[in-house]
C-alpha cells in the first residue's frame, strides 16, 4: 500500500479534481509537463515547492495538502471566519 504524502495528496487534487490539470498549470504559470513532474511522488528528481503548492491550493480551492500536513503535526485547520466562534457552530454545535 502506498503511504500518503503531501505530494501524493496534491497529485490527487490535480489528476482527480474538478479542474483540468492543464487549466491548473496555466493558472499557476507552470508548464503542464513541469507541473506533472513536480506532483509525481515517484520522481525523485523533481520536487513540489511550497509556493507552487500554495498556488495549487489557491487555484483549486482544495486544502487537502494543508489539512494533511496539519494532521501529521497534530493540528486541525479551522476556517478564519469560524476560528473565533464561541457558539460551537465551528464544531458542529
Amino acid at each position: 500500500m502506498f503511504m500518503k504524502s503531501v505530494t501524493k495528496t496534491t497529485q490527487n487534487i490535480i489528476l482527480e479534481g474538478s479542474m483540468q490539470a492543464k487549466v491548473v498549470a496555466e493558472q499557476i504559470g507552470k508548464p503542464y509537463s513541469t507541473l506533472l513532474r513536480e506532483i509525481n511522488p515517484f520522481d525523485m528528481n523533481a520536487k513540489l515547492g511550497a509556493e507552487t503548492l500554495l498556488e495549487i491550493m489557491r487555484v483549486t480551492r482544495n486544502l487537502a495538502p494543508l489539512e494533511f500536513m496539519a494532521r501529521e503535526l497534530g493540528y486541525n485547520i479551522v476556517p478564519e471566519d469560524l476560528a473565533g466562534d464561541t457558539t460551537g457552530r465551528a464544531f458542529g454545535g
